[in-house]
Parts: C-alpha cells; sequence; structure tokens
C-alpha cells in the first residue's frame, strides 16, 4: 500500500498521532472514503457491537503489517514536529513505528530545540503543504502548524483531530470568533503580549482557514462532546482502530489512578493534588499511578513516597496502554481527555472510568477563571464515567 501524498497530516503529541490513525482507519472503513458523519454530539460507544479478536501488542513488530492494514487504512503521510521533552519524545517513535506497520508514511521533523529550526523545518515542509489536497492537523493551536497552514491555499480539505479536550475550547473558541488561544494561559507579561499583537495576523488567517467557507471543507474527527459549526463535517472517534489492534485487557483486582500535568500547568497547586492523590489511593485501595508525559519527575517521586503507589510512565498513549492491559478493574482520573476517550477505548471489557472533581480551592492563584469552568464542563460532560465527589481529596494540612 503506498501512502497517498494527498493527504498530509502534522502531528505533535502521541495522542494526535493517535487519532490521525484512527482518522486513517475509519477513512479507510468506509466504501465511500467518508465514514460516519455527525450533525451534533458524537455517538455513544457501541456495546453491542463484537469484540475484536486479541491481536499482537506491538502492531509495527508484526510479521507483515501493511498487508494486515490493507483495505482498512486511508494511507497518509505523517509529519511529526516533536516538542523537547523526552517522554513525548519517546512515545512519538513507538507511535511513528506503530504508525509505519499500518502502512503510513513517516517523517520525523525537528522544529524545535535552535535557532534556525523553525525556519529550517517551514522550508522543508512549505512545498508539500502547497501540494496537499488534504492536511489533517493534529494541534490547531501550534503557532508552527498556524504558520504552516498560511501557504495552504490549494487544501480542499482540512481536517482536525482530537488533541484531547483541547479541541472542546477549539470548537467554543472557532465558534465565537476568537482568536486560538490554550484554555490554562494566562494573559503573562508585557513581552508576551507584544508577541501575541505581532503574529496576531498570522493567528487570524489560521483561525479563518479552519472556519468552514467556500470550496473548502473542513472536518473534526472527535471523541469530545461538541456542536460542529454551520458547513462543518464532524466525525465520531469510536477508537476502532484501537479496539481492533489491542486487547482485550487482562483485569486486575485493583484500582489504576491516572496521574494529571495540571500541576504542570500552574493550575493546580502541588501541596493540593498530592492530598487528592493520597485520599484517592486510600479510599480506592489504588496500586498504581499512570503518570502523564508532561509530570515532572521529583513530583513523581514524592507522590510514590507519600502515598506507596507504583509509578507507571507509559511508553504510549494511555488508551493503548489500558486496551493492551493488565488494567484494574476501576480506573480513577481528575477531569482530563481520558475520561471521554477511556470509556470508547474500553467498551465492553467490564472496566469502570471515574472521574474525581476538582475542587475550586485546589486551584493556584494564575488559574485563569476560564480554567475553572472548563475543567467544570470536562466533567460535566463526560459519559459512561463514575462520578467522585471532590471532598474525597482533603487539603493537605
Amino acid at each position: 500500500m503506498t501512502p497517498s501524498a494527498s493527504t498530509l497530516a502534522f502531528v505533535e503529541s502521541p495522542v494526535q498521532l493517535l487519532n490521525v490513525l484512527e482518522w486513517a482507519y475509519a477513512r479507510g472503513a468506509d466504501p465511500a472514503d467518508r465514514g460516519p458523519l455527525l450533525g451534533g454530539v458524537p455517538r455513544q460507544p457501541d456495546r453491542t457491537a463484537p469484540r475484536p479478536a486479541a491481536a499482537a501488542d506491538d502492531p509495527s513488530t508484526a510479521a507483515d503489517p501493511p498487508a494486515r492494514a490493507a483495505g482498512t487504512a486511508h494511507p497518509v503521510r505523517i509529519v511529526v514536529l516533536p516538542p523537547t521533552d523526552p517522554m513525548s519524545r519517546g512515545q512519538l517513535r513507538r507511535m511513528a513505528g506503530i504508525a509505519r506497520g499500518e502502512g503510513h508514511a513517516v517523517h520525523w521533523q525537528e522544529a524545535r530545540g535552535g535557532f534556525g529550526a523553525p525556519l529550517g523545518a517551514l522550508a522543508a515542509l512549505g512545498g508539500e503543504v502547497r501540494r496537499a489536497r488534504r492536511i489533517v492537523i493534529g494541534d490547531p493551536f501550534s503557532r508552527f502548524t498556524q504558520l504552516l497552514l498560511v501557504p495552504a491555499a490549494r487544501a480542499a480539505e482540512l481536517v482536525v483531530v482530537d488533541d484531547g479536550t483541547a479541541t472542546m475550547e477549539f470548537m467554543a473558541q472557532l465558534g465565537r470568533g476568537e482568536r486560538l488561544r490554550r484554555w490554562h494561559r494566562s494573559g503573562g507579561g508585557m513581552s508576551s503580549r507584544v508577541r501575541e499583537f505581532a503574529y496576531a495576523p498570522v493567528s487570524g488567517r489560521a483561525r479563518r482557514r479552519l472556519t468552514p467557507g467556500g470550496r473548502r471543507r473542513v472536518e473534526v474527527f472527535t471523541s469530545m462532546p461538541v456542536t460542529p459549526l454551520p458547513g462543518m463535517e464532524l466525525r465520531s472517534n469510536d477508537f476502532a482502530w484501537t479496539r481492533a489492534r489491542f486487547g482485550p485487557p487482562r483485569l486486575t483486582k485493583g484500582t489504576d489512578l491516572v496521574g494529571t500535568s495540571l500541576v504542570e500547568t500552574g493550575v493546580v497547586d502541588p501541596d493540593r493534588y498530592l492530598a487528592a492523590v493520597r485520599a484517592l489511593t486510600l479510599e480506592h485501595g489504588a496500586t498504581r499511578y499512570f503518570a502523564h508525559r508532561r509530570e515532572s519527575p521529583q513530583k513523581l517521586r514524592t507522590l510514590s513516597e507519600a502515598t506507596g503507589l507504583e509509578i507507571v510512565r507509559p511508553d504510549l498513549p494511555l488508551e493503548l496502554i489500558a486496551r493492551r492491559g493488565p488494567v484494574g478493574r476501576t480506573i480513577v482520573s481528575f477531569p482530563s481527555t481520558v475520561v471521554h476517550t477511556l470509556p470508547y477505548a474500553l467498551s465492553g471489557t467490564g472496566v469502570t472510568v471515574a472521574v474525581c472533581d476538582i475542587d475550586p480551592d485546589w486551584l493556584t492563584g494564575a488559574a485563569t477563571a476560564r480554567a475553572r469552568s472548563f475543567l467544570a464542563g470536562v466533567t460535566d460532560t463526560a459519559r459512561d464515567v463514575r462520578r467522585l465527589p471532590a471532598q474525597a481529596a482533603p487539603a493537605a494540612g
């Protein structure tokens, strides 16, 4: 199967790459190459569908992965724009190997970490962007991706795949005609505001490209509960590729906790977070803590010493780790992407996903009002999960 040069994808995180694979699988599984498009909220997981047969843990090690993927995947040229942190890069390399095993072409392009790296990457990729008929975007908030969209006048179709719960904020900002800005970002200092002002024309043009209009088709491929803009097409991501390639998992008797980077982004107070994890560990008999790839080593050491939890640093996105197993019969998370995605990925396995609310008292003084409402919305819109009260996690004392 030869990857099509007409479909070009840009990803900057392991989850984005996973969702490009899900999108390609959904496109390839549809005879009309359009798949199930929805007019509103994505459908619930199909719990009546037969469970896929077990597959090898890592599809990239199969004897003939492209042959297995033939007829069920839409081949894509995927450009990986890796961040600088080692955990993300490691997960991206694993996901890149899996993508190649599925018959996709993967190009690793450094665009950070050096003075000339961004300009060199833009020069290297500009021609491909101009020639592409369809461009798939993993992070519409990325400044680098927005710069790449500027010359994309010839692309007849733009597709945005999930970057987790950020998709909810992207859709809301696009609908309101606002500049694209990550939900946890504060205003910053004078130099930051000057940079924002100088970059505004590029950001505005990228936003207009992502807004449906004229002959350009805009699609959003998501597991999140969002409503499409007029003229936009919404495709449901129910993790069909993940369920077909991995598992079903072996279940353990214990409870697993899922970590979050809300401390690292300055939203949640570290002491309050430690107290919350300790309380959840005691209440639910948790034994393992799946760390977010951005959590700091020092924070994780402190958590382990205070709770006795086994800290697990996943080498793949959690949806794949959980589906591959072993995994606890209960998975407890704070408000995050996984409270929306794991019910799809683990459909029919008997695993319960629970979400612990974030008490407003846990938030730092730097947390914006938008951060408060956004976190509440992530929890309120989660389906097929069990709600846990924030009171389960008392303040540190």
